[in-house]
Order: structure tokens, then C-alpha cells, then sequence
């Protein structure tokens, strides 16, 4: 049994510690959120955080995920509210909306280490994570709203209230 803590809640797997924590995740646990794209690491399709930063779970093991805690896109508001999926949806973020997961819980994890990104450091921040749709002016957008809205306050309120 691997004891692990996913979305802040104690879990027992009952699986080998070499699997990939992207099935563990979607097949044992039933959150499909995390999507599989290229099972190598380089698309971010299936970006989780681990202790808060963001990290490829087609390339962690289950074994990896038991050291720490592991946040799905699941965990980052069960209803949606979250200040960047509500920026998402303002500005039209997703068209096949498959790569969508791990674009927000990368841009999660920059605007928690960094609330006032440049430009550039956004492009450096999301640069792995693929959008077939080259939505990318979109996300770009979104992020910057939310990083407007924590400086005058509301992004801060609105993350409060999700809470």
C-alpha cells in the first residue's frame, strides 16, 4: 500500500511504487482531470503540483507523490472558482480545452511564487505546457488579469472565498 496525500486528503493506493501517478490518478483514484498527451514529460497535459510546484505526472512515480502533497486540477477548486479558472473563462481561454488542466495548474503555480509576473516571465513560467490551438495571447491574458486583480485586492478576495 502507498500512502500518499492528494488534493489535501489522505489516500492509500494499492499499487507498485514504480507507476506513473498520472494512472494512479485517473485510473485508481478517478480524477480525470490530469490528461495524458505525450507520456514523455513535454507537452504538460498532465501538470500537477507537488508541494506546490508544478511537475509532469506521466513522468512521477507513485513513490515520488508519497513524499509530498499533490494538487490535481481537481484540487484547485472543486466548483471552478478559482481566480485563474474563472480569467479562463473570460477570456475564452480553451477551444479543444484538452491541454487546459495543466496550463492552469502551471499558471497556479507562477502566480503563487510570483503575483505580478512580466510578460516574460509568464512565457518562461508556461513555455511547457502545449496548445495545439495556439491559444496562448488567451492564457497570456487571463493570467495577467488575475495577477492585475490580486494587486488591487479582488484576486485575493475571490481565492478567500474559494477557500
Amino acid at each position: 500500500m502507498m500512502k500518499l496525500m492528494i488534493n489535501g486528503k489522505a489516500t492509500e493506493l494499492d499499487t507498485e511504487p514504480d507507476m506513473p501517478l498520472l494512472w494512479a490518478l485517473r485510473d485508481l483514484l478517478g480524477l480525470r482531470g490530469t490528461k495524458y498527451g505525450c507520456g514523455k514529460g513535454l507537452c504538460g497535459a498532465c501538470t500537477v503540483h507537488l508541494d506546490g510546484q508544478p511537475r509532469r505526472s506521466c513522468q512521477l512515480t507513485v513513490a515520488d507523490a508519497a513524499s509530498g502533497e499533490v494538487t490535481t486540477i481537481e484540487g484547485l477548486s472543486g466548483n471552478g472558482s478559482h481566480p485563474l479558472q474563472q480569467a479562463w473563462r473570460e477570456f475564452n481561454v480553451p477551444q479543444c480545452g484538452y491541454c487546459q488542466s495543466g496550463q492552469l495548474m502551471s499558471a497556479s503555480a507562477l502566480l503563487a511564487s510570483n503575483p505580478a509576473p512580466s510578460d516574460a516571465e509568464i512565457n518562461s513560467a508556461m513555455a511547457g505546457n502545449l496548445c495545439r490551438c495556439g491559444t496562448y495571447p488567451r492564457i497570456r491574458a487571463a493570467i495577467r488579469s488575475v495577477a492585475a486583480d490580486a494587486d488591487s485586492g479582488a484576486g485575493a478576495r475571490a481565492a478567500e472565498d474559494d477557500a
